[in-house]
């Protein structure tokens, strides 16, 4: 859960500057946590405290306004009628990482993140996101290979991962979809050498980077063990008391 929202933090920067290098300063004065961080702390509230999506998504919504949020959940969350609205844009992704953390078969995981999603994101492309980031996340912590992650996740949500990131990189632009970031995503960590590199990676495709880091620095996270120190550091300094307190009280938990 942490590594999402330093990938968040560290892609803040290059939402609207993007840029095709891996060599760029992690953290600056101007990095800051998005709807991205805000999102998965809701979604890793409703995991240790109960209750449900829609209640906790209005209320992290209304507490922390101008966060970046998409057009159709700013609409979503201002309506008197809380309805999914078929979305398959990658907020479902962005928000999933704590369900891959927190639950103990696969088959829970998916469950999960298909309801996490569906109060939002009903369209299937929209679900199918967000169930292939939480089920690369849990197959991580449960100790499988890159090449056993990557034939799960082809084999299972019709993702192609074939293409390198170099190559990806050469014609990549902003997508917002599911569909066109969360496979590049995923490839961002498979040819990761650690934690850091998942997210250089991720943020150099040049995309909406912010969400590409987060989704590739949940699935490291869970894959590598950790979130260096000194990256941890820096994105907890970034959060408020009340994030910084579901982050700990989960971290505690389901990542010990």
């Amino acid at each position: 859960m942490l590594g999402a929202i330093a990938g968040d933090i560290i892609g803040s920067v290059y939402e609207w500057d993007r840029i095709k290098t891996t060599e760029f300063p992690l953290f600056s004065e101007r990095s800051r946590f998005t709807d991205d961080t805000v999102l998965t702390v809701a979604v890793a509230d409703i995991i240790l405290h109960g209750g449900d999506y829609v209640t906790a998504f209005m209320d992290y919504y209304s507490s922390y306004p101008g966060r970046g949020y998409g057009g159709m959940f700013h609409g979503w969350a201002l309506s008197a009628d809380q309805k999914p609205y078929d979305s398959y844009g990658n907020g479902s992704a962005m928000r999933v990482s704590p369900v891959g953390f927190a639950f103990d078969s696969l088959d829970a995981v998916l469950e999960e993140a298909r309801r996490s999603a569906g109060v939002t994101h009903d369209h299937p492309e929209g679900i199918k996101g967000a169930q292939a980031t939480a089920a690369a996340i849990f197959l991580a912590r449960e100790g499988k290979t890159r090449e056993e992650i990557k034939q799960y996740i082809e084999g299972t949500f019709d993702y192609d991962l074939s293409e390198p990131v170099d190559e990806i990189r050469e014609c990549y632009g902003f997508d917002e979809t599911c569909q066109g970031s969360v496979p590049q995503a995923i490839t961002s960590f498979l040819e990761s050498e650690d934690f850091e590199d998942a997210v250089r990676k991720a943020v150099s495709l040049g995309g909406d980077s912010d969400t590409l880091a987060c989704i590739a620095g949940g699935i490291a996270q869970a894959f590598y063990g950790c979130v260096p120190e000194g990256i941890a550091d820096e994105a907890m300094a970034r959060l408020d008391d009340r994030l910084k307190s579901v982050v700990d009280e989960f971290m505690e938990k389901y990542c010990g």
